[in-house]
């Protein structure tokens, strides 16, 4: 019972309204490990990185359960680094510095211990990328999540539908949906997309909750109202490595168990804004998880008595 994660591990740098960060470990495979591996164990990273990350924060992923053997190396260039300011709304923000780095050769490569793995979450990458993985794959996990974005619609759009037709799970948000589709009604975006391949569509609507699509079954979950959001980065890879996570724990991917992996994601979510980074997230336990968890079913459950 494993996970494979495929995405970036890198460097960010965050300046928000609260404050500003300097250079912290970021990356979408990064916060997929730490939120998944509260679930599930092990997780087997493929990633790259350079000669300048912290041989700290490999060993702190490998406490976790997290197995290295899929994460490249290069001895002489530097890792993956983005910088970027978000505005008083913390919804929107601006990109400062994106520099490549060795992100610019990446060559996802599965190993042979990981070809076992049941389940594939595949990060925010170039498209090409997450459809290599997915070959590499001498046997076809059970379920596969794809996460992408605005750019490679714009940049790539012919390569995403080509990959859409591969995966289990989209995962996107309600901007990225109406491009993806050309619908406003997201409604109508869902249908369209789930024509694209996918058998499950899950929107994310950052502070306003999330919602999953099947076929003609739709169900919503709400975010859980904070009082300080202090930085959203890696909020939408800590929901999803929640929502794998326990999926792969449960091995059950029926559309009823995806309601709940979205409450799970939607709480790991609500612990990574809390801080800087995957700061939060390194400092949470089961029994934090569990009230978070509750304090979601307190926010959704009421009784109706319906007078005839």
């Amino acid at each position: 019972m494993s996970l494979i994660v495929v995405g970036t591990m890198a460097f960010d740098d965050i300046e928000t309204p609260f404050g500003k960060s300097d250079r912290i470990i970021g990356g979408s495979a990064t916060y997929v490990a730490y939120a998944a591996s509260n679930f599930i164990q092990p997780i087997q990273q493929v990633s790259i990185v350079g000669n300048d990350f912290p041989a700290e924060e490999m060993d702190s992923l490998k406490k976790r359960g997290v197995q290295l053997e899929g994460v490249e190396v290069v001895p002489d260039k530097k890792s993956f680094f983005w910088s970027g300011r978000y505005h008083m709304d913390m919804n929107t923000r601006d990109t400062l510095v994106t520099d490549l780095n060795v992100l610019a050769d990446f060559n996802p490569v599965i190993p042979e211990s990981y070809q076992q793995a049941e389940f594939l979450m595949l990060g925010n990458l170039m498209p090409k990328l997450q459809k290599a993985v997915i070959e590499q794959m001498k046997k076809r996990p059970k379920l596969i999540v794809l996460d992408t974005m605005n750019f490679w619609m714009e940049t790539a759009m012919d390569d995403l539908k080509e990959v859409l037709t591969m995966v289990d799970v989209l995962l996107i948000n309600d901007s990225e949906a109406r491009q993806l589709s050309n619908e406003f009604s997201l409604v109508k975006a869902a249908n369209k997309i789930l024509a694209m391949g996918p058998r499950y569509l899950i929107i994310k609507k950052g502070e306003h909750g999330a919602l999953l699509f099947h076929e003609n079954s739709v169900f919503f979950a709400p975010a859980l109202p904070l009082e300080e959001v202090f930085d959203p980065t890696g909020a939408g890879d800590t929901f999803a490595g929640g929502f794998i996570g326990h999926i792969a724990k449960t091995k059950d991917v029926s559309f009823e168990n995806m309601k709940t992996a979205i409450i799970v994601g939607s709480a790991m979510a609500s612990f990574c804004v809390e801080k800087f980074g995957a700061q939060r997230l390194k400092e949470i336990s089961k029994e934090d998880i569990e009230a978070r968890l509750d304090a979601f079913v307190q926010l959704v459950n009421f009784d109706i008595d319906l007078v005839a």
